[in-house]
C-alpha cells in the first residue's frame, strides 16, 4: 500500500479542528507532544499523530533510521533528533531552550507510546518543571495490546517493564510480585525469554501465562498455557 499518498489524501480532508498546529499552545509558546507510533502494522499510526509530526519544528526519536522510515512511508518530512538513553542527559537544555523558544517538539520511541520504556519521562519532567506544555496524541502500545489478546484478566494488572538480564536478580525481583492478586506484565528479549520463564515459575507458581509476539505484524503469535508449559516450549524452540 502506497501509505504516503494515503496520508497526504487523508491530511488534506481532515477537519479543520484537527488540521491546526495540535502541538502549539495558547500563547504562541512552544510545547512537547508525545506521539504513539504503530507497534507493527504501520496502518495503526492515528489521523492526529499524522498531523503533528507533519507539522511540529522537530522530532525526538531513540533511533533516526527507524523513525525516518517511518516518516518516509507517510511523506513527512520533518527534521528527527535522536533522544535515547545514551544521550538524554546532553540534549535535554537544546530541546528545552527550543521549547521555551517558541518550537513545538514531538516526541516517539521506535515502536507504540514514548515513555513507557525509554528516557523520555525525565524529558517530560523536564519541561513541566520549566512550564512547557505537555500534552499525548494517544495510540499503540505493546503492554496493553499483548493483555487484551491474552484472554488473561485484565483488571487488575502490573506493567513490570523489562526484568533484570541475570538469574538471580531476576528472581530477587519477581518475589515481591508473586503473591500479587494481578496479571503481571513484562517485556522481555527473544534470547531471555526461556530463562525467564522458568524463574517465573520458580518464583511464582505454575500460573496461567501467555506470551505474546510480533503483535500487529504477519507472524503475530499470543501463546497461552501454564508457565510449566510455556517455559519448556520455549526452552526447546526459542523465538526469532
Amino acid at each position: 500500500m502506497d501509505y504516503a499518498a494515503l496520508a497526504q489524501a487523508m491530511l488534506q480532508a481532515i477537519p479543520a479542528e484537527i488540521s491546526g498546529k495540535t502541538a502549539a499552545s495558547k500563547d504562541g509558546a512552544g510545547s512537547l507532544v508525545l506521539v504513539a507510533t504503530p507497534i507493527g502494522h504501520r496502518g495503526d499510526i492515528t489521523l492526529r499523530a499524522l498531523v503533528t509530526l507533519a507539522q511540529a519544528d522537530l522530532i525526538l526519536c531513540e533511533d533516526t533510521r527507524q523513525s525516518g522510515a517511518l516518516l518516509r512511508a507517510y511523506g513527512i518530512a520533518t527534521p528527527l533528533l535522536s533522544y535515547n538513553e545514551h544521550n538524554a542527559a546532553a540534549r535535554e537544555g537544546e530541546i528545552l531552550d527550543r521549547a521555551q523558544r517558541g518550537a513545538c517538539i514531538a516526541l516517539v520511541s521506535d515502536a507504540g507510546t514514548p515513555v513507557i520504556s525509554d528516557p523520555g519521562w525525565r524529558l517530560v519532567s523536564a519541561c513541566r518543571a520549566a512550564n512547557i506544555v505537555v500534552t499525548a496524541c494517544p495510540g499503540p502500545v505493546a503492554q496493553v495490546t499483548g493483555l487484551v489478546v491474552s484472554g488473561l484478566p485484565p483488571q487488575p494488572y502490573l506493567f513490570a517493564g523489562f526484568l533484570p538480564a541475570r538469574a538471580a536478580a531476576r528472581r530477587q525481583e519477581l518475589a515481591p510480585w508473586a503473591a500479587l492478586p494481578a496479571t503481571l506484565v513484562f517485556y522481555e528479549a527473544p534470547s531471555r525469554l526461556a530463562a525467564s520463564l522458568a524463574d517465573m515459575l520458580t518464583v511464582c507458581g505454575d500460573r496461567p501465562a501467555a506470551v505474546a509476539r510480533e503483535l500487529t505484524k504477519l507472524h503475530e503469535e499470543c501463546r497461552v498455557g501454564n508457565l510449566s508449559v510455556l517455559a519448556a516450549h520455549y526452552a526447546v524452540t526459542p523465538p526469532k
